[in-house]
């Protein structure tokens, strides 16, 4: 009974995150724009960090229930499956197509990103002076890929995808409320029913945080993939992926350093994990600069790598 609840708790919280935080960036993003914050910015810095806040909220959750494993695991394995899993499924929907400069900065700065957290999680993982390092590179970052380029085509995608024409900003406020809490309770219930489910099968908190919990915090970013694939805003979906990855290891890392807790002791997260998401940041950057095209082959190669690397991780 107590194992049907936790998938049960899984499910549910799986299926709720989804939808509450696609409606959080939704939201944020026509509220963003309705209060003429500039479309890319809006693309980079709301969209980015709306589909990584359900990482955020579970890696924060597990640090402050002294699982350190799951809190890093969820994070790393984030980033694995963003550019490795829904980059490669992005791709065979339709071939992605990368004209934006803004992502092509925002890919240099990932690949930097996904090694400062790969170092600052080794010896006992992440301590408070890391956390604050990884925070400070964010705020960097984030003034590096925000800087204007007139007329880049990801400005205009993030305005298709908002849709702000007839909508009211005391609702979008509300929707955006709405998600976020959605988010929040979703977010408390897959942690619960997940670490449930690993003490049941055995499995290390670190395996459940870099593959249950990280496929299911990654869903907002499935949906944006998949929305921008319809319309075929490419550089959005690329965009998109290399925005959470940004937030995801220098955000995310910076507040589970920054809490605080138990030392990490998992070498399948530290070497493991850690030196995949470095190789898999660099061959999908590799991927976009090549004909400035992920191609459907490129693709159906990153999801084949992405479920060859799980066995590792156990």
């Amino acid at each position: 009974m107590e194992m049907l609840l936790a998938i049960l708790a899984v499910v549910g919280g799986v299926a709720i995150l989804a939808w509450a935080a696609d409606q959080f960036v939704l939201g944020a993003a026509r509220v963003a724009i309705v209060k003429n914050v500039p479309t890319l910015v809006v693309g980079v810095v709301i969209v980015g960090f709306g589909t990584s806040a359900p990482e955020m909220l579970v890696s924060v959750l597990a640090t402050v229930g002294d699982e350190p494993a799951v809190a890093v695991g969820n994070a790393i394995g984030s980033n694995i499956a963003n550019l490795s899993l829904l980059l490669g499924v992005g791709a065979l929907l339709v071939p992605l197509v990368v004209d934006s400069r803004t992502v092509k900065r925002e890919a240099l700065l990932v690949i930097v990103a996904v090694v400062a957290l790969g170092l600052a999680v080794q010896g006992d993982g992440i301590n408070r002076w890391e956390g604050v390092g990884l925070l400070v590179g964010l705020v960097l970052a984030l003034l590096v890929v925000s800087r204007q380029s007139p007329g880049d085509v990801l400005g205009d995608e993030v305005a298709e995808l908002a849709d702000t024409g007839a909508h009211r900003f005391s609702v979008e406020v509300v929707r955006t409320l709405v998600g976020l809490a959605g988010t929040i309770g979703s977010a408390q219930l897959l942690l619960w029913g997940a670490l449930d489910l690993a003490d049941e099968f055995g499995l290390s908190g670190g395996f459940v945080g870099a593959t249950l919990v990280a496929i299911g915090t990654s869903l907002p970013e499935l949906v944006t993939v998949v929305q921008s694939a319809r319309r075929r805003e490419t550089d959005l979906i690329v965009g998109n992926l290399l925005g959470s990855n940004l937030f995801n290891a220098l955000g995310v890392g910076a507040i589970i350093g920054i809490i605080g807790g138990p030392p990490l002791d998992d070498t399948s997260l530290t070497v493991i994990a850690a030196s995949a998401s470095v190789v898999i940041a660099v061959v999908a950057a590799l991927a976009m600069w090549t004909g400035r095209t992920v191609s459907r082959l490129e693709g159906a190669v990153l999801v084949v790598a992405y479920v060859a690397l799980i066995p590792f991780l156990a």
